[in-house]
């Protein structure tokens, strides 16, 4: 399993924006869809954003539909997610995940977190009102 790093998380007021990164020191993932999950005090770990291993196709929730853009370079073996228009219930610790699987093209439906199999530590993003 590749071993993920995820940065950029921090405090910041409602309106604000964050860049999360997720890298992979010596490991590459660029054959893999990448995934940021969102985990909120007492809640379930949810999707956030997908993008396919080329980064032609993404995958949004609802709720950060128009305010998050997920990206990926893969020369840099880098994924990023930038956050804007921050809310409160943003806030939540934000997981970086990479597909078990290669060369996914898109998803039918919403991304299954049974789909991903490699998972960094987390970084919170806390949202003030």
């Amino acid at each position: 399993q590749v071993q993920l790093v995820e940065s950029g998380g921090g405090l910041v007021q409602a309106g604000g924006s964050l860049r999360l990164s997720c890298a992979a020191p010596g490991r590459t993932f660029s054959n893999s869809a990448m995934g940021w999950f969102r985990q909120a005090p007492g809640k379930e770990r949810d999707i956030v954003a997908a993008i396919n291993w080329r980064g032609g196709s993404k995958y949004y929730a609802d709720s950060v539909k128009g305010r998050f853009t997920i990206s990926r370079d893969n020369a840099k073996n880098t994924v990023y997610l930038q956050m804007n228009s921050l809310k409160p219930e943003d806030t939540g610790v934000y997981y970086c995940a990479a597909d078990k699987s290669y060369f996914r093209q898109y998803w039918s439906g919403s991304p299954l977190i049974g789909d991903f199999g490699s998972w960094g530590q987390g970084t919170q993003v806390t949202v003030s009102s």
